[in-house]
């Protein structure tokens, strides 16, 4: 009714790009077709019941019932720092250094729009998981970006990335005040090792920047890979925040729960923004939480087990039918170049045909970013059983291009 009155940021939000494959998906199932999904990363197993019991157990108290606090309940904050101590060796004050967040994605959202100010830049390497930039744009500002390079191991090439990096601070107006680190790496399943962050703390030191870290996949590793902490490294905490959560490593997608740690001013901003917007999660379910993180973790590796196997068995049937992939390092999903055959279709055309006449739902790499074009993300949230349908499938689908 009102078309002059224009919401301006809004504006700056592109139509999302997974949205095409998701309306095609649905249509499909509507239409009574088996869909084999890999599209989105939502863990499929359950949450451990250990957990579960004690949410209910936390449920029946009325005394939990009321509203809780923005910034998390002490317990939960104090289990996180005992969680950084415990795998990472860092002294952390569940006070001034830890916030709770309803999930690492809201809690990232409104730590950028507590910290920055129209105009300002920030630092995004792309491929990237959209959030990571789209939220500087929503807050006014502004994102410069460049390609993030690796070996055929998914290891950051570290070289390209200084190179890259040193060149957006230097020449971007105005000068960048934050960098978006995220390892190991959504979509890419790219890792680094502890090396990365030394260099990337003394570079932040020199340059006068601030780095929001996500390490959302850092449980989920394999072969003897273990995703580091920026917060090993010396001095860190002058520099940095990191966002962690339990939606993947403890199977709680739905629960969203998540922090960010760190630096005493950008937390103290965050539960500041925090406080005036919310009043936290559900307390059993921040309860629950903590038994998550003080518990045994067994079922932690179990779960990275899963995908583990899963990555396997999809490596081996989808080379099979003609689709050669190599196993990342860690994460929960394969950053899978598109096969010669069908590369000229472009991953959004790709993923379109894959599942309309294949059923396979993947996620089109174009989504991450102009650099993501030649490749899709498959995430690992079918079971073996279907991993193997879905290699039959994809043998037919791609033997009408080799002909």
């Amino acid at each position: 009714m009102f078309d002059e009155i224009e919401f301006e940021r809004i504006k700056r939000l592109p139509k999302y790009v997974f949205a095409a494959i998701n309306e095609i998906k649905l249509q499909m199932r509507q239409n009574g077709e088996d869909v084999i999904d890999f599209s989105m990363g939502n863990p499929d197993g359950p949450t451990p019941n250990h957990i579960i019991e004690k949410l209910c157990e936390a449920a029946h108290k009325p005394k939990n019932h009321g509203y809780s606090a923005s910034k998390g309940i002490y317990k939960l904050r104090l289990a996180i720092a005992d969680t950084y101590k415990r795998k990472y060796g860092v002294e952390l004050n569940p006070d001034t250094q830890v916030c709770v967040s309803m999930g690492s994605k809201e809690g990232y959202v409104h730590l950028v729009q507590a910290i920055t100010n129209p105009g300002d830049t920030a630092v995004v390497a792309e491929p990237a998981y959209p959030i990571h930039y789209y939220a500087f744009i929503l807050s006014g500002a502004n994102v410069a970006t460049f390609g993030l390079k690796w070996n055929e191991d998914y290891e950051l090439d570290m070289e390209s990335y200084f190179q890259s990096l040193k060149n957006a601070l230097h020449n971007t107006m105005p000068k960048p005040k934050f960098v978006v680190t995220n390892f190991p790496h959504n979509p890419t399943t790219v890792v680094v090792y502890k090396e990365f962050y030394e260099r990337l703390v003394v570079l932040a030191k020199q340059e006068r920047f601030y780095i929001i870290n996500d390490i959302a996949y850092a449980d989920l590793s394999f072969d003897g890979y273990v995703a580091p902490s920026i917060f090993e490294v010396d001095g860190a905490l002058d520099v940095a925040v990191e966002g962690y959560t339990l939606s993947k490593s403890y199977n709680m997608a739905g629960w969203r729960v998540g922090c960010f740690v760190g630096n005493e001013r950008l937390i103290g901003a965050l539960q500041k923004i925090k406080s005036w917007l919310d009043y936290g999660i559900y307390t059993p379910i921040q309860i629950a939480s903590t038994i998550a993180l003080n518990g045994n973790q067994e079922c932690v590796k179990e779960i990275a087990d899963k995908y583990e196997k899963r990555m396997e068995v999809l490596i081996e049937s989808f080379g099979a039918a003609g689709w050669k992939m190599k196993k990342p390092k860690a994460s929960m999903f394969i950053w899978a170049e598109i096969p010669e055959c069908v590369k000229h279709l472009g991953s959004m055309e790709f993923s379109k045909q894959l599942l309309q006449e294949a059923k396979i739902a993947v996620s089109p790499g174009i989504g991450f970013g102009h650099e993501g074009d030649n490749y899709v993300r498959i995430a690992l949230i079918e079971n073996e059983n279907r991993i193997r349908q879905a290699a039959r499938n994809l043998k037919k689908f791609l033997s009408q291009f080799k002909a």
